[in-house]
């Protein structure tokens, strides 16, 4: 598989991971406004809750899993003895969180508890998530086709019975089934990839170890990611500060998705390439990995400074304006994200360097619970939206120093360059749309569209290398 099986597993990866955070806000703005601030702020502080346990439970199963599967790629018997081993391996550990779970937060009758209840379901969900399985065969297609047709029903389901703000449980319910549903469903297809192996053969506890190293990183990066909801949740009494915190993640994550989907991809192809001593493929792979971060992130960025405050209101409702500066704060994530998703998820993890990849997260989660304690208290979700900015920004720059012998980082900061002029002039004709313009639906695709117009344009003036060779393939296959 060459250039364009990556290029087909990136689409499939990127529509399915911008399926898991899009079609929710197909309902968003119903949601918004059906429930309200205050129970969106409890909906996404419950849920960072249960987000730690199906974190203690899976352990560093889903990268591991896929690595692995992808390092055995030609052996049928082997990846089979792999997948059951480490199938096995999760379900003993999300039991135990299970139990955890529920003795902590969801017996009793506190305020929250029904919530927690229902959020059971949700770990088990994860527990029989098999999309990393899939991944490291690099068949993306399975798993798009059978979320996305759980996705529509969900939110077919949000609509026809979230009807006003008592029904928080009932979203919760929708969520949980979904969850289940679509991985559940993903288990029909393994008779035809898995072959049977016997149990004597099985070794479950050789995974304890290295699941436990890449775990380590994972508890890392749930600390800047959930712990934010967390502890914007439990240190301000009003909880629909969480609610806004929220619903400017869900933007940005979905657009953040559209960046890292290469990540995933990558780290199953990189990981096959070493595997085959390929090590002049992964480099120009990596190069295309740093260019494409910088194509897409740069217009997102400056994209959002410049319709945030048109977006924000006709997108979630009155009442959320606050919502407005927390994207705009939080927005250069989209850039070091994306870059230490190069640097980490597609090559230091693939070349086994999990000890640095390992370093340079946990950093980030103290430099994150350091700036979420100082800046919460006095600027609330705000405070967390720099906190967040800083840690990724400090989890970059440890992973560049880290691989900074293996890449010439003055040529890939060099290529940059178009990408930044071109965005900065998309900016600057945006704002002046969003002034001539009234704030409507349809004054913001005129904007966003202008926007992408102009940003492309740009790129064929400053004749970009990637881009020109883009558009020559394109000539190539019409003539």
């Amino acid at each position: 598989m060459q250039k364009k099986s990556v290029t087909k597993n990136y689409m499939y990866n990127l529509i399915y991971q911008v399926l898991v955070l899009i079609l929710p806000l197909v309902t968003t703005p119903y949601i918004s406004r059906v429930l309200g601030a205050e129970n969106i702020g409890i909906y996404s502080y419950t849920t960072s809750i249960s987000a730690y346990f199906i974190l203690f439970g899976s352990l560093g199963v889903a990268l591991y899993g896929q690595r692995e599967i992808a390092y055995k790629q030609g052996n049928k018997k082997e990846y089979s003895k792999t997948f059951w081993e480490i199938v096995i391996f999760r379900a003993i550990t999300i039991f135990i969180s299970i139990i955890i779970f529920y003795l902590t937060f969801a017996r009793g009758d506190s305020g929250y508890s029904l919530y927690y209840k229902i959020l059971i379901l949700e770990i088990i969900g994860n527990c029989i998530d098999i999309t990393w399985f899939f991944q490291g065969l690099e068949d993306f297609k399975k798993a798009v086709i059978r979320n996305l047709i759980v996705k529509i029903v969900s939110i077919v389901c949000t609509f026809t019975f979230v009807k006003s703000s008592g029904d928080l449980w009932i979203y919760f319910m929708i969520y949980v089934s979904s969850i289940l549903i679509g991985n559940g469903s993903l288990w029909l297809s393994i008779p035809k990839y898995i072959e049977k192996v016997n149990r004597s053969e099985l070794k479950i506890a050789r995974h304890l170890r290295p699941t436990i190293m890449l775990f380590i990183p994972q508890i890392a990066i749930q600390v800047y990611t959930v712990l934010d909801r967390t502890m914007i949740g439990a240190i301000i009494t009003d909880k629909s500060e969480v609610g806004y915190y929220d619903q400017s993640q869900k933007i940005i994550k979905m657009l953040l998705a559209v960046i890292t989907s290469l990540g995933t991809v990558m780290l199953t192809r990189i990981s096959n390439n070493l595997a085959n001593g390929e090590k002049e493929k992964v480099k120009a792979y990596m190069k295309k990995s740093f260019r494409v971060v910088f194509m897409l992130s740069f217009p997102m960025i400056f994209g959002i400074f410049a319709v945030s405050g048109v977006f924000v209101p006709l997108f979630f409702g009155q009442g959320y304006e606050r919502v407005i500066i927390l994207m705009n704060v939080i927005s250069p994530i989209l850039l070091l994200i994306g870059l230490s998703n190069v640097t980490g998820t597609q090559y230091l993890l693939p070349t086994k360097r999990q000890r640095e990849f390992s370093i340079s997260v946990i950093c980030g989660a103290i430099i994150n619970f350091i700036m979420n304690i100082s800046l919460i208290w006095s600027y609330g979700a705000v405070g967390a939206s720099i906190g967040t900015v800083i840690a990724e920004f400090t989890v970059t720059a440890i992973q560049v120093y880290f691989v900074r012998h293996d890449f010439n980082f003055k040529e890939i900061l060099k290529s940059s360059k178009n990408y930044l002029i071109s965005a900065i002039t998309m900016f600057a004709v945006c704002l002046i749309l969003v002034q001539i313009l009234t704030n409507s639906l349809v004054s913001l695709f005129i904007e966003v569209a202008v926007g992408v117009i102009v940003y492309g344009i740009m790129l064929i003036i400053l004749k970009d290398e990637f881009v020109m060779d883009i558009l020559g393939r394109i000539r190539n296959k019409l003539h």
